[in-house]
Formats: C-alpha cells, sequence, structure tokens
C-alpha cells in the first residue's frame, strides 16, 4: 500500500520528519511496529510495515477516532455529513457528549477539522475548550477511508506507553514521540493533555529504551533540544539534531526554525 498521510492535524505532529524516517529504515529488517505517543501518526502512515503492531496514547478521544476509522470509517463519514461547518454549528457540537463510538469519532473529527491550528485541549475538567478557527472546514473522505485500509489489523488501545514494555521482541521497531514539556519557552509546545508529561515521565522513557535495547529491537525517538534532555538520554544512543518548523500557539507565540533531537540504535549505514 502506498504511503498515505495521518487524517488529522495534530498540533507537535511528526509529517515534517518523514523523509529522515524513510532515510533511516530504508534496508532495515524489522518485525512489528509500535508507535505509544500516537498523536496523529504521522511516522506509522508513512511506512509500509512488513508485519502489523500496536499504536497507543493516553489520549482516549484519539484513540476512540483511530478505532472507529480502522472498523468501519464509513459510518463515521455517515456522522460527519450531518455536521454543519459555520462558527455557532462548531460552539454547539463541541458542547456535545455523544456516547457511541462513531458518534463521538465523528464528533472528535469535526473538531479537530474545524478548531484553531488542530490544537487538541482540554480544561481542568476534561472538556475540549479549543475556539472555532476554520470556517468551512472539511475532513477529507478519501483519506479517511485510505487510512481505515491502512489500520485494518493494527491494535489501537489507550494506555500509558511504558505498557508496551512487555510486547517489544527482538526486530520490532518503536517510534516514540513524547510531548515536550521541559520548557515551553524552549520548544514552542504547548501541552495536549490535561496531564503533562513530567520530568519523572522523561526517565521512565530513558527506561524503556534500555529494555528495547535489551529485548535487542530498534527505536527512533524525537524529543526537545534541551539540555536536559540530552543529559538523559546521552547513553542510550547516537544523536542527530534537526529542525522544524513551529506552528504551535497564538497570535503571540514564536514561529520560525526550532531544533529537535532525534535519538536512534539503528545501525549507521555507509552510503556509496
Amino acid at each position: 500500500m502506498a504511503p498515505i498521510t495521518s487524517f488529522i492535524r495534530w498540533a507537535g505532529g511528526k509529517s515534517w520528519l518523514v523523509p529522515y524516517v524513510a532515510q533511516l529504515t530504508e534496508g532495515l529488517d524489522y518485525n512489528n511496529y509500535y508507535e505509544p505517543f500516537m498523536g496523529g501518526a504521522s511516522i506509522f502512515f508513512s511506512l509500509d510495515l512488513p508485519n502489523k503492531g500496536c499504536l497507543s496514547d493516553i489520549n482516549d478521544e484519539l484513540i476512540n477516532a483511530f478505532c472507529a476509522v480502522r472498523d468501519n470509517p464509513e459510518r463515521v463519514i455517515r456522522y460527519l455529513k450531518e455536521y454543519e461547518t459555520d462558527e455557532e454549528s462548531y460552539y454547539a457540537i463541541r458542547a456535545t457528549e455523544p456516547k457511541g463510538k462513531y458518534q463521538r469519532a465523528a464528533r472528535f473529527l469535526y473538531l479537530n477539522a474545524n478548531s484553531f491550528n488542530g490544537l487538541y485541549r482540554v480544561n481542568r475538567n476534561g472538556k475540549y475548550n479549543v475556539p472555532y478557527g476554520h470556517k468551512n472546514a472539511t475532513v477529507n473522505y478519501t483519506r479517511l477511508l485510505e487510512a481505515g485500509k491502512k489500520l485494518e489489523g493494527m491494535e489501537i488501545v489507550c494506555h500509558d506507553f511504558s505498557d508496551i514494555s512487555t510486547k517489544i521482541v527482538a526486530g520490532d521497531l518503536i517510534f516514540l514521540d513524547p510531548p515536550y514539556t521541559v520548557s515551553k519557552e524552549d520548544t514552542g509546545f504547548v501541552g495536549y493533555n490535561s496531564t503533562w508529561f513530567s520530568l519523572d515521565d522523561q526517565h521512565r522513557l530513558a527506561k524503556l529504551i534500555d529494555q528495547i535495547k535489551k529485548a535487542g529491537a530498534y527505536y527512533i525517538m524525537t524529543n526537545a533540544a534541551h539540555e536536559t534532555i540530552l543529559e538523559i538520554f546521552k547513553d542510550k544512543g547516537r544523536m542527530v539534531t534537526l529542525e522544524r518548523n513551529s506552528l504551535i500557539g497564538g497570535k503571540k507565540a514564536y514561529r520560525g526554525k526550532v531544533p529537535e533531537y532525534i535519538f536512534t540504535n539503528i545501525p549507521e549505514r555507509s552510503t556509496k
């Protein structure tokens, strides 16, 4: 199946990293694929997987949407077509709390398409509170159907990133993209969930990488270009610094080139 792009907008998404990951994994013989900080799953969609694997995240609404698109994208589309895209309708739909799997997924995708900057943000009560941002925005139904086919056979679960440690075996490939919460000012990233990814979580992530390496599996991790991150992960593999465009935030947010660290234990291959 030809590579496709994610069917959602996601702040901090990794579509910009797709060419580098393609270069890094070219010719790599790997088994199952894991992405425990799923977000928009741009890297997953870009890869031609040899087998299957697991996509996971702690965002229950995100996981539900992916499961619904995997299981019956046509049903999700039917509910989406019922929504109007004007500002008044946006706030009315944002205020609803549908219970059904496919209705929830449709609401999530509608809000994602029509919200400001594609952010996912909730208040202290766990209520989605991103303002209206896109006039007459639409969901790409063709891409949604393609994504459903790509997701067939994938395990998609809501759990902590560390839970994949019991599943990993030699030859698996794990892509790690934790929320960048070391410093808002340094990274331009403003959290996407009601629970912040703490410095303790970064240390837990380092332990997971140790388990990945011990199992004989491969990993690729993106993280903030910050001295604290370098200190935590400096012995976990080779590191390169890449730059991305910063497109997150409000009117006063900094938008420009932002460095990120990429760590991996995939062996360097000589090019001729």
